[in-house]
């Protein structure tokens, strides 16, 4: 790291514009693409992706804000429109009724299994498909590292 300067070199400067590039345009585009073909945004279709793969397709809200790197309120407002779609349902968590649970419903699933084939579409197109493997080893090292250091920094 570089203690003298306060600024970006100009390799960490074109790094930084690239991954704000990504950071940002990639979630619209996969935001365009699921709002066109399925009515949903990118993190409405995170949070059943998420519950699907749970166990009993069930997860505390707080679990799934988490995994959704969303806050409750947020959440709780998808939860309210997913409710009221027969998408998932929630109730007290028997173990712990300070808890809520989410459950995907059959509904639920049905509509993750309608938008998940070209939502993967998607971003194998965007990400997958321009990189070689070698590239694609070497992000799935560097990204994990960013993630955790952002989420620790969040608490989340």
């Amino acid at each position: 790291m570089n203690t003298e300067s306060p600024w970006l070199d100009d390799d960490e400067q074109a790094l930084w514009q690239a991954l704000l590039t990504v950071a940002i345009a990639l979630p619209a585009a996969l935001d365009r693409q699921l709002q066109r073909a399925s009515g949903i945004s990118s993190f409405e279709y995170g949070v059943p992706a998420r519950l699907s793969t749970a166990d009993e397709h069930t997860m505390r809200l707080s679990d799934l804000a988490r995994d959704c790197d969303s806050t409750q309120p947020r959440l709780s407002k998808v939860m309210d429109r997913f409710e009221s779609r027969d998408w998932v349902g929630r109730r007290p968590d028997p173990g712990d009724g300070r808890y809520t649970l989410a459950t995907l419903t059959d509904t639920g699933w049905q509509k993750l299994a309608e938008a998940a084939p070209g939502h993967v579409a998607e971003v194998k197109r965007l990400v997958f498909d321009p990189l070689t493997a070698a590239q694609r080893r070497h992000l799935g090292t560097a990204l994990p590292r960013i993630a955790a250091t952002v989420r620790r920094e969040l608490d989340l």
